[in-house]
């Protein structure tokens, strides 16, 4: 009888913080996410290109083939799902991400737990998930980074689980499966995410050796293969069932690695590249400081303590450096890559969580009532949502009128046309797909930013063919446009202290 109450209260416990994670999670999309119903539309190109891929997953298209875009197929394919909660806004992506930064937040609190009490735990969560969701690298909401913070985190607690409480024994074989998979999710999302679990088996590959077990190093390293392929095969099956499998390896694996980043380039070399992955680290470090200066502070505790083990020191370090070289060692930079790199921040807010015991023990030594602590929980996430709110650079936003924004002035004019195409040219999706709920009928459905005329001169032939019955254009447009179209509006848009203008044009009529 007491083992099924004591099973009980660890249950309640167990699901009591996970809906802490919950509330934290959507109280801060609520504010820092473009996402969130608080503002006039999410009208990041990005998120809107993957919203648009995944719709036309479940319109009967094949990515890379049909429609193309650089990224996974599980990004496409989680956007899908939000599509089909609602077809017209980004509110079924809001839902997408309040489930994953729950789930991340949860992961986060299983981390700290390693580390410090349960209540202490609860304390920071609300400060962890402020700082990385009000950070720069953030930005509008949406990005595939953020969609892979959950399986970064679990991957990351996974590690430092085992380091700390279970070697030297073997690493359990659900501890390599689990890890495995989570790799392949990565894979199939965004793969320069790979770095981590390339550390992350490798430290586990190098327990086995320390521990003179070369045959249990192959067999978890065969393991974890075997369960990263696992976890790819829903991915292969669709695109070898669609006789695709060839578009998916040009659209995701070739144009990434060949096209669109500098690595088959002759580039610098290789001091040359250290020192510019090494001030890149640094500029890094100063746009996402509220996350980093944890991060500096944790790795540098953990480094200096004698309470952790030589092999746990080298394992975060190991997983910082790989995590980092992955994301940037292609040449490419964007304020969002930085996000996954939070993760480490918490081993900055266990040592803070530490010393706040260790203060609350010697100078205080009571208990506080749950009443109490309840209320110190409240005025905590209270705090942490006005900090957000403050701090964000997306809230700014907040405050624009629906009526004033371009995208809902077009899509007046495009209902006016019973089923209608569009093609979005001089930029990525601009979000008039999105708002009008039209699946893009054409491969290059928008002007990616890749080093080949390919797009371009394919566009060129749409325009001169009259393929669809609108074009959204911004700032430039070839004058072959006029011969089958004819401008009906545009319209200012204003972004990081530049102009923009975009332009819609419909198909002339006699055509």
């Amino acid at each position: 009888m007491l083992k099924r109450v004591y099973s009980f209260k660890k249950n309640m416990s167990k699901y009591s913080a996970f809906l802490y994670c919950a509330v934290i999670a959507f109280l801060l999309l609520l504010i820092c996410s473009r996402s969130s119903f608080l503002y006039p539309y999410n009208d990041w190109n990005d998120a809107n290109s993957y919203f648009s891929v995944g719709k036309a997953i479940f319109n009967g298209k094949v990515p890379y083939r049909d429609v193309f875009d650089q990224k996974g197929f599980y990004l496409y394919f989680l956007y899908g799902i939000a599509y089909l909660i609602s077809n017209t806004t980004f509110i079924g992506v809001l839902l997408l991400e309040a489930v994953l930064i729950t789930f991340f937040l949860f992961g986060a609190y299983r981390v700290l737990t390693l580390y410090v009490k349960k209540k202490t735990a609860f304390l920071l969560l609300p400060l962890f998930g402020m700082v990385t969701l009000s950070s720069y690298s953030f930005y509008w909401g949406g990005s595939a980074e953020e969609i892979c913070l959950p399986f970064y985190m679990w991957g990351f607690y996974l590690s430092l689980r085992y380091f700390k409480t279970e070697y030297p024994a073997p690493a359990k074989r659900s501890t390599i499966i689990t890890g495995g998979i989570l790799a392949g999710i990565i894979a199939m999302i965004k793969f320069t995410g790979l770095g981590f679990f390339f550390a992350w088996m490798m430290m586990i590959a190098f327990s086995f050796l320390l521990c003179k077990d070369v045959l249990g190093m192959l067999k978890s390293c065969f393991t974890f293969l075997a369960a990263m392929l696992f976890a790819c095969l829903p991915a292969l099956l669709y695109f070898a069932m669609n006789n695709a499998l060839y578009d998916m390896y040009w659209g995701y694996i070739y144009i990434n690695v060949f096209v669109y980043s500098d690595l088959n380039a002759e580039g610098p070399a290789f001091f040359e590249r250290i020192y510019n992955l090494s001030k890149l680290l640094y500029w890094t470090a100063i746009n996402n400081l509220r996350y980093f200066a944890f991060t500096v502070f944790g790795v540098t505790a953990m480094l200096c303590s004698r309470k952790h083990k030589w092999i746990e020191k080298i394992n975060l370090l190991s997983l910082c450096f790989f995590f980092f070289l992955g994301i940037y060692v292609g040449g490419s930079e964007l304020p969002y890559y930085a996000l996954p790199l939070c993760i480490f921040a918490l081993s900055g807010f266990a040592f803070i969580g530490q010393l706040v015991e260790k203060v609350w023990r010697r100078l205080i030594g009571f208990r506080l009532r749950p009443a109490y602590f309840s209320l110190i929980i409240a005025f905590n996430i209270t705090i942490n949502i006005i900090f957000a709110y403050n701090l964000s650079m997306n809230t700014p936003i907040m405050h624009t009128e629906k009526e004033d924004h371009f995208l809902y002035q077009f899509q007046q004019l495009i209902a006016e046309t019973p089923d209608p195409t569009l093609l979005n040219i001089g930029c990525l999706d601009a979000g008039l797909y999105t708002v009008c709920g039209i699946v893009p009928s054409c491969r290059w459905f928008q002007t990616q930013t890749l080093r080949t005329d390919e797009v371009v001169n394919a566009q060129r032939q749409y325009i001169t063919e009259g393929r669809t019955d609108y074009i959204l254009a911004r700032d430039t447009y070839p004058d072959i446009i006029h011969d089958n179209y004819d401008l009906i509006a545009q319209a200012p848009y204003y972004w990081d202290g530049s102009e923009f203008i975009y332009y819609l044009f419909r198909k002339t009529l006699s055509h």
